[in-house]
């Protein structure tokens, strides 16, 4: 279980940068967006009370993302970004997809595509987004 790593007073959030390897030892990560045309991000959500950092970013991966997988430790990173007139602080994980349902709950609102690792770097909405995807690695 992971602590989250916070400072106080700011709303803590989990989340996952969903990653592959492919058959020629390459990296694909999955990005999600906003259907129509939102940025391109990674599943993340609120910590809800009870739950770990790492138990909220696998729950938040299957709900926007509808995927599956072994979350590594420790976390990439954090970012934070406001919203709801308040900072959120954001622990970051990988996680090695091993399973991706047809269907999930959020695909009417999300979209979801795999990008080459360089590609997803690139297109992410965030900056400090892109930078912790630079960070993931197959598991050893």
């Amino acid at each position: 279980m992971t602590a989250v790593s916070r400072p106080p007073s700011k709303i803590p959030q989990a989340a996952a940068v969903p990653f592959r390897t492919t058959a020629t030892g390459a990296i694909e990560v999955l990005l999600i967006r906003r259907r129509p045309r939102g940025g391109w991000g990674i599943p993340k959500g609120l910590i809800d009370p009870g739950h770990t950092a790492l138990e909220a970013a696998a729950i938040e991966a299957l709900e926007e993302a509808g995927i599956e997988g072994d979350l590594l430790t420790p976390p990439l990173g954090a970012f934070e970004y406001d919203k709801f007139g308040k900072t959120c602080h954001v622990e970051v994980f990988g996680l090695h997809v091993t399973g991706v349902h047809e269907h999930y709950r959020e695909e009417r609102l999300r979209e979801r595509r795999w990008f080459a690792l360089h590609d997803a770097i690139r297109i992410a909405k965030r900056p400090q987004v892109g930078a912790l995807i630079g960070r993931v690695a197959p598991p050893s």
